[in-house]
């Protein structure tokens, strides 16, 4: 797997990808991350990489000819992504579709934006993590990356951990728990500790799919709504359909 970063500021996505899982993962070949500086393409003694908006405007926007100067002459891997509010919504469906593509490239965003011809002509498309705006793409390029990097084959310890996380089936992970069993008087739910492992997958699934219609009804009906198996799933193991339904994020007794 190979991702090629590139930014004005390479040293922030560096420093991330030298820790936690993808640091490892990096080291042990599993992942190739290679970070660019977009200051390479610059000309002059400032190495100048912005400039000013035609017609006027608040801030600096990112110039084509350094952009397009630093991507050229790297060749990077494709496809190469603009990170910016404007593109398409990344979620765990498109980490997955990335993980499996083997390669691909982020060109992060600054200050105001960026010249439209880089996002006409230079990049192969536009990626968006969510509705808000960042001072910059790098915080996203790590995103995408943890996100991708974790579903390449190796780079978690557990295969399964991936096909049993929050979104991968269109629904929220279930709660989990780990020692002790009782802890200020709250304990973990006996069929946890029951060892049937048949039953134990069974609550899970009931678990994921009343925490999805508790927190986030928009995943239930965008997958059609409860079919009959599942709400019968619920009802076996006591989960109200009603109440999950009702209590939604912004109830004030939540705990």
């Amino acid at each position: 797997m190979r991702a090629e970063i590139f930014t004005i500021f390479p040293e922030l996505v560096t420093s991330w990808c030298n820790a936690s899982l993808l640091g490892k993962a990096v080291r042990s070949g599993e992942l190739d991350i290679v970070v660019h500086d977009l200051r390479a393409g610059a000309k002059g003694p400032h190495r100048s990489v912005d400039d000013s908006p035609f017609g006027g405007g608040a801030g600096m926007v990112l110039a084509p000819e350094p952009l397009f100067a630093a991507v050229e002459s790297k060749g990077p891997v494709r496809p190469l992504f603009l990170l910016g509010p404007g593109g398409r919504r990344f979620d765990q469906a498109m980490a997955r579709e990335l993980a499996e593509g083997g390669s691909f490239s982020l060109l992060c965003g600054r200050y105001e934006g960026v010249d439209q011809r880089v996002a006409d002509h230079l990049v192969d498309g536009e990626l968006s993590i969510g509705d808000y705006v960042l001072a910059g793409g790098e915080a996203a390029a790590l995103v995408v990356l943890e996100a991708v990097g974790r579903l390449v084959p190796g780079v978690m310890g557990n295969e399964a951990s991936g096909d049993e996380e929050s979104f991968v089936e269109g629904l929220l992970e279930y709660p989990q728990y780990t020692r002790p069993a009782e802890f200020r008087g709250w304990p973990v739910p006996e069929v946890l500790l029951s060892g049937h492992h048949e039953r134990v997958s069974r609550w899970r699934r009931a678990a994921a799919i009343a925490r999805t219609l508790e927190r986030r009804p928009d995943l239930v009906a965008r997958r059609g709504g409860l079919s009959p198996q599942e709400r019968a799933l619920l009802a076996e193991f006591g989960f109200d359909e009603v109440s999950c339904a009702a209590y939604g994020p912004d109830r004030p007794d939540r705990p």
